[in-house]
Order: C-alpha cells, then structure tokens, then sequence
C-alpha cells in the first residue's frame, strides 16, 4: 500500500470519525483531518499551508457573505413575499407556467449565495404555502423546494461547488453562466412539472387570494424589485463593459442591498448583516476548512495519487465511479465532495471542455446535499412544511436525482460538441 493512500485513509478516517462519532461541524472536521494528513506525511502541524489553504477562497467567502446581506434585507423588506404573491395572481389560470416561475424564486437566493440551506430557509419557507394552497401534497411540496434549493446553488452567478473544483487546478470562474444554466434550467422545469402539475390542473384563486398577502406589492409596488433589477444591471454591465463598471460581486451585492433599505418595509441593516452572517457561517466555515484540505492533499501527494489512479480506470466505469462516489461523499458536504473528487474527476476529463465538465461535476456534487445523515436541503425543506420523515422526501427525489446524473454525464461525453455550440 502506497504512503500516498494511506495518508488519504487516515484523512478520510479522522473526517468521517469526527462528523457522525463526535458530531462535530464538518469544518472543524475538515481541519482536523488536514492536520492529520501533515503529521502522517512527516510534516508536523505545518501552519503555513494549513493558513494558505484555509485564505484560498477568500474570493468565495466574501461573495457568499455579502450575497446573504443582500439576500437577507430583501426578504426583511418584503420583496420575496411581493414576488411569490404576484406570481400566483398573474398566472393563476396557466398552473404549469406558475410552477416553473415558483420553481424559478425558490431557486433564487441560491443563485445568489450559493447556498441550497440558504435557498429552503428563505424562498422555500415563502413558496411551500403558496404550493400546498394550489393543491400540491406535503411531500411533493418539500421534494420541489429542497430540489429547489439544490439546483439554486448550481446554477449561475454564484456556484462554490464549481469554484472549488475550478480553484482545484487553477482555472477562474469565468464562462459558466451559459453551461449552467443550460444544466439546470431544463431540470428545474421537469422537476417541479413532474412532482407537481398533476395536481394543479385548474385553480380557483378566488378561493386562495384571501390566503395570500398582497399587503407588500400594494404599498410599495415595483420599488421592491430595483434592489434585484439594480444587482442583475450592475452584473451584466461589468460583463460588457469591464473596464468601467468592473464592481467585483461582493460590491455589487452590498450596493444592492443598501438600495433595497428604501425600497420597501424599513429594516436596520446591522441587525439584518448580523443575522446574515451568523446564518451562513457554517457555510464559510466549510470552505475554509476545504481550502485546508485541499493545499494538505496537494503537498503530501494525495491528490497526485488519486488523479492517476482515476485515470487507469476504464473510460465506463470513470463514469459510474463519479455517478456513485461524488453524491455519497458528498453526505458530508457537497463543497468537501467537489474539492476531495470533484477535483481529481475533472483531471481525468482534460481532454473535454474543462468548463462544461466542472459545471456538470458541481451539478453531480450537489446532490450530496439530499443524502443522509447531513441531508441539509432535504431535512430543512422537510422542517419547512412541518414533515417529520425526511425520508419521505429522500424517496420523491430519486428520479430528479438520476435525472441530474444522466443529464450531467451527457453534458460531459458532449462538452466538446456543447462548447462549440455556446462559446
């Protein structure tokens, strides 16, 4: 047996020991297992690389951090609320097209955080009534909004899981957008039309609209939705004209967020900063503790070891070993899963279009928030609802599940093909 993989076993080992045995955070997990693979290696607690490793995606720390700020005084000022509301008033007669704009809000602070947790938390505890009032089962209903949340985090601007792996082997999160969307887009349509238009065949909204508030829209009308308009503007001109409105996202979102304070409901922005960050620490906690692991498995050869091991794999069971083993590892953390496999698995595909495959690697990884025991995005949508049986939910979500594999394989072997397409 190679030192390379026995180091790896211990790292793993100490992992999996400190989250389900001690149920520690998966943070402190994450360091206390690249602590172990410096003394296993012979390098002693070697602080200067576990410091490196822990600054290396300051860039998404800082992204995510102020995406909750801004994620959070829109809510705090009612424009979620506004936009679930005036969803359902204006296409209340055509049920397939509200669920896929439904489907499309429980999506959005995921798209901006980068967070599924954030996306269930938030647009999922405001879109499950309006779902359960049209008629949709519990489950169904929580099925949709974990799903929800997952395909938020993947899908553009914001996706960690795709940071991570880009930052794995130096490649820069530039060129996503369209890949990404292309990804989630379609199944974020089939998902939420499978689970639930069965059962929203025709809707009486004279019924419902007594059940839904209106309050926010009625008094302050559009100006809720110029902190989200101002964002996208800002985001696309920085796109087209960089040399001048080149804000950086961090920036953008904090401006953003400032508008959004006469926009609407009056809110006190430390407070709402304060509970922001203090929601999504756990999160940046992760990412640290992920860059730590990562500069360990680079320095003791681990992850050298584990891209030619992937590569002396047959071209078919690559695929099958990436289909199974990044969603299971994934039950710990999808951002640990993206950065100990995803990583290694887009080495092994240099040869495809190594953007279009990173962005269907994050898709595959993101799953892992679905599977047990950590099963974040499923155990809060279940919460959400008042489901007391995750499983139930874990159950509904097995065919979106194999769907976004299949989908993600294929978008994989076509990337060449794709990439001549979009780019």
């Amino acid at each position: 047996m190679s030192q390379e993989l026995i180091i790896f076993l211990g790292m793993i080992i100490v992992f999996t020991f400190s989250c389900f045995k001690l149920k520690l955070p998966v943070s402190i997990a994450m360091v206390l297992s690249a602590v172990t693979g410096t003394l296993m290696s012979g390098n002693g607690i070697h602080v200067r690389h576990l410091v490196e490793g822990m600054f290396g995606y300051i860039d998404t720390i800082l992204v995510i951090a102020t995406a909750m700020i801004f994620m959070k005084t829109i809510q705090e000022i009612g424009t979620l609320n506004a936009l679930s509301a005036s969803i359902l008033k204006k296409f209340h007669s055509t049920p397939w097209v509200l669920l896929i704009f439904l489907m499309i809000v429980s999506m959005f602070p995921g798209m901006i955080t980068g967070s599924s947790t954030a996306a269930v938390l938030t647009a999922g505890s405001i879109v499950a009534p309006i779902l359960m009032l049209v008629g949709i089962p519990i489950v169904e209903t929580a099925t949709i909004i974990a799903i929800g949340g997952i395909l938020g985090m993947i899908a553009p601007p914001v996706n960690v899981p795709a940071m991570i792996i880009g930052g794995g082997i130096d490649m820069p999160y530039v060129g996503f957008t369209i890949p990404l969307l292309l990804l989630t887009i379609p199944v974020a349509i089939f998902t939420v039309l499978y689970l639930g238009l069965k059962y929203v065949k025709k809707i009486n909204y004279d019924e419902i609209k007594s059940k839904i508030n209106l309050e926010d829209i009625e008094k302050y009308g559009w100006k809720l939705y110029l902190p989200i308009i101002l964002g996208v503007v800002l985001m696309v001109l920085g796109k087209v004209m960089p040399t001048i409105f080149n804000l950086g996202m961090p920036l953008i979102f904090l401006i953003s967020a400032l508008v959004g304070l006469f926009c609407g409901k009056k809110v006190n922005f430390i407070a709402v900063s304060k509970e922001a960050i203090k929601e999504t620490l756990p999160v940046l906690g992760i990412l640290m503790g992920v860059g730590m692991f990562i500069q360990v498995m680079t320095l003791t050869g681990v992850r050298g070891f584990i891209v030619v091991n992937s590569l002396s794999l047959p071209p078919a069971m690559i695929y099958v070993a990436m289909a199974i083993t990044i969603p299971l590892f994934g039950a710990v953390s999808s951002f640990g899963a993206a950065s100990v496999l995803g990583v290694p698995f887009l080495m092994v595909f240099l040869a495809q279009n190594q953007i279009i495959t990173a962005s269907s690697i994050s898709f595959i990884a993101g799953l892992g928030d679905l599977m047990p025991p950590t099963a974040l995005a499923g155990i809060f949508a279940a919460q959400v609802v008042g489901l007391k049986d995750y499983s139930l939910v874990l159950k509904k979500s097995i065919v979106p599940a194999l769907v976004i594999i299949v989908y993600s394989i294929l978008f994989i072997v076509f990337s060449k093909e794709i990439a001549s397409i979009i780019y």
